[in-house]
């Protein structure tokens, strides 16, 4: 028998991998999903509206919401703080609904301490190149600044051995369904990762 108990179903990757992406996607085709929103310190970017992306907060206010422990987890970030609020998580779970966390290494960590129900997804990309290449487009950093994220990311994947599933998002739609079987009531079942992929992107255990 499946478990249909909601989870908190937390994907972390290295930056550019395209969490955030596969995040919204499965929220918006699983009626009892729902996203987590998180609060940070960062400035507003192009295209983003506060509620959905994010709740930009000052760090005198993000701060304020730590000391009082408001939040699951929070880090800071290339500069800035980002935090997950309890609130959301709980009032989710006992709804029903199982709840999705785009979040960071370290959080997962934070969040797998506190909730037993926590599972943990880690998404790796299919090269090094792709992952620059996807750094680019996002038209967001100086290549100085693409270089510095890249190194990072390899550190951050080397991280993948903490988490309960590893997925690789070569094609969207089939990193989709992989995220999709996770979930309470489907079969658990992820497609293997390719061969030599783990020793190609430097982060073989």
């Amino acid at each position: 028998m499946l478990e249909t108990a909601p989870v908190i179903l937390i994907i972390a990757a290295a930056s550019g991998t395209g969490k955030s992406s596969l995040a919204r996607a499965l929220v918006n085709s699983e009626p009892a999903v729902v996203l987590s929103v998180s609060h940070t310190t960062r400035k507003i970017g192009q295209g983003e509206i506060d509620g959905r992306e994010y709740f930009f907060i000052s760090e005198q206010t993000f701060k304020k919401m730590a000391e009082a422990g408001h939040f699951a987890e929070y880090a800071k970030v290339y500069d800035h703080y980002y935090g997950t609020s309890k609130k959301t998580i709980t009032d989710n779970l006992e709804s029903g609904l199982s709840v999705v966390l785009d979040i960071d290494w370290q959080g997962a960590q934070q969040v797998a301490r506190q909730f037993e129900c926590a599972v943990r997804v880690f998404l790796l990309p299919p090269s090094i190149h792709t992952l620059r290449t996807r750094l680019i487009n996002r038209k967001r950093d100086p290549e100085k600044a693409i270089h510095s994220r890249l190194q990072v990311a390899i550190e951050d994947m080397k991280h993948y051995t903490e988490f309960d599933h590893v997925i690789l998002n070569d094609d969207f739609d089939a990193a989709l369904l992989d995220l999709k079987s996770i979930l309470p009531g489907h079969s658990g079942i992820t497609r293997p990762l390719p061969e030599n992929l783990l020793e190609n992107l430097g982060i073989a255990a």
